[in-house]
């Protein structure tokens, strides 16, 4: 996983070889999108897909990057973006009837979380004070 790009307040992860579809992997990212970092791991943790748990690691890496190299606070972390794009494919050969051969695709896709600093969560907290 490549890791560390920070843009103002936002840090990122990179997944570049995940054994899934970019189509099934984007069904998953539109549902953590916009939710705060806490509620995307536990969405991904209890989601029966298998490629959640790819998702979800993913999704630490980043909470890891934001915690230990800009000394963000994990409470006040929200899913910027999620996104997911194409990768390599696997091309295999199955037999078919006849003496023919038919192709089989297995596609690999490349999976980026983008987390930032809510920063009104910290404005409520110092006015309460």
């Amino acid at each position: 996983m490549k890791k560390n790009k920070k843009i103002d307040n936002t840090v990122k992860a990179v997944n570049k070889n995940v054994r899934c579809s970019p189509r099934k992997i984007g069904l998953l990212l539109d549902h953590i999108k916009g939710k705060r970092v806490n509620l995307a791991i536990r969405d991904l943790s209890f989601t029966k897909k298998r490629i959640s748990l790819d998702i979800k690691k993913t999704v630490q890496s980043a909470i890891a990057n934001a915690e230990n190299n800009y000394q963000y606070d994990i409470d006040n972390l929200f899913i910027k973006e999620a996104y997911v794009g194409k990768s390599i494919v696997l091309k295999r050969f199955r037999p078919r009837a006849k003496g023919r051969a038919s192709q089989i695709k297995k596609p690999y896709s490349r999976v980026t979380i983008i987390l930032s600093e809510n920063k009104n969560v910290e404005a409520k907290h110092g006015t309460k004070s």
